[in-house]
């Protein structure tokens, strides 16, 4: 099961856009340098292909990063991480928990026509995963996502 990284993405601040970066480094039991949330080792991974989805299902038309996840993949299934190490590009992390939706994002990419519920119902089970860092590793957009068969 293989897969690519599509970009990256970091906020250094609470309540700050994401900005895509060209490269980053995630480090074991910290996370994604440059982000707000490093410290906890959580990096948060969301697939390219649920964005669209979400997009042809709503009539919206949300980035990637306006969903808050960190890296944008292409090609895997994320929800088939959860419990499973996996290379990153350079890094190794290991998935954990799904990213379920919450009213905060409902309320974020909601509009006049598309309601806060409605946007958590259609990322219900596709909002990506959280993985932990385990190996710290460079990540860069077009990196391939290796999962390890154990």
């Amino acid at each position: 099961m293989t897969g690519n990284i599509e970009a990256i993405y970091v906020s250094a601040n609470h309540g700050e856009p994401k900005e895509s970066i060209p490269h980053a480094e995630l480090r074991a039991n910290v996370g994604l340098i440059g982000d707000r949330y490093a410290g906890g080792g959580v990096v948060s991974i969301i697939e390219a292909e649920a964005v669209e989805a979400f997009n042809e299902s709503t009539g919206l038309s949300v980035s990637a990063d306006e969903t808050g996840r960190n890296v944008v993949t292409r090609g895997i299934r994320l929800n088939d991480l959860v419990g499973r190490t996996f290379r990153l590009g350079g890094a190794t992390l290991k998935g954990f928990e799904l990213c379920e939706p919450c009213l905060v994002l409902g309320s974020r990419l909601a509009t006049a026509s598309v309601r806060p519920h409605e946007v958590v119902k259609a990322f219900t089970h596709s909002a990506g995963i959280r993985a932990l860092v385990v190996a710290s590793g460079r990540v860069s957009p077009g990196d391939d996502i290796e999962v390890r068969i154990a």
